[in-house]
């Protein structure tokens, strides 16, 4: 688990813009989506293709959180991702041809397969049968196209998002901006997300907190979502 701070610049710069530095103080539990993301075999397991190894510290605190915001009637997604291939080509050319090395390319593809088991909820992570499991084809599991996560958001009544997960400045980051550029009031829980550096976490969580939305850990969320 990435044992960092947002730099009290960046704490001083936020309170300095909107005279606070937390957003959101309390989330209506029905109204609450928490959404998992990329907590699969592609990125969770050793030596697999885009392994992130700070991913399996941050499992207990997952279901931590999990377990408890389900208990309070907050809806659960655990969203993974996967991308169709047909003859050598992949739903997502420009990524696998531009921006994946040719000597893991087919074993990132094959590894993406939709439904094979690395594109599957990683076996430690415990989900139970009222969650909710959806697969996604881009970064952004809110662009169009992607998933379908905006339609049973809506449908589900949703206003408030919760993102763990990996990589932090990655899927995480991106299905974050989308959901707040959507309306919904979204939050990064820092100790619920892993990137392959603390660099890179702590300035995707201090992008995050200065434009996009909030930063708590677990702990602080499971106080905030509550009956008022």
């Amino acid at each position: 688990m990435h044992k960092i701070e947002i730099r009290e610049e960046i704490v001083e710069r936020v309170i300095k813009r909107r005279a606070r530095y937390h957003i959101f103080d309390n989330f209506i539990p029905h109204e609450t989506a928490l959404l998992i993301i990329d907590m699969q075999p592609t990125f969770v397991a050793p030596n697999s293709p885009a392994e992130v190894p700070v991913s399996r510290g941050i499992i207990k605190n997952i279901n931590k959180l999990s377990k408890e915001l389900r208990k309070k009637g907050t809806a659960i997604f655990w969203i993974t991702h996967a991308n169709t291939t047909v003859n050598n080509v992949s739903d997502w050319g420009l990524f696998f041809e531009k921006f994946v090395a040719e000597d893991v390319r087919a074993r990132t593809m094959k590894s993406l397969t939709p439904g094979g088991s690395d594109t599957l909820l990683w076996h430690e992570l415990e989900s139970e049968s009222g969650d909710i499991h959806i697969f996604k084809n881009r970064y952004s599991a809110l662009i169009p196209g992607s998933s379908s996560l905006e339609r049973i958001l809506r449908s589900l009544g949703i206003k408030n998002i919760i993102i763990g997960g990996t990589k932090t400045n990655v899927c995480c980051e991106a299905t974050g901006r989308d959901a707040m550029m959507m309306d919904f009031n979204t939050v990064m829980v820092s100790d619920c997300l892993a990137a392959l550096s603390d660099e890179e976490h702590r300035a995707s969580l201090e992008t995050f907190i200065q434009q996009f939305g909030d930063v708590y850990n677990h702990k602080e969320i499971i106080d905030i979502v509550r009956e008022i």
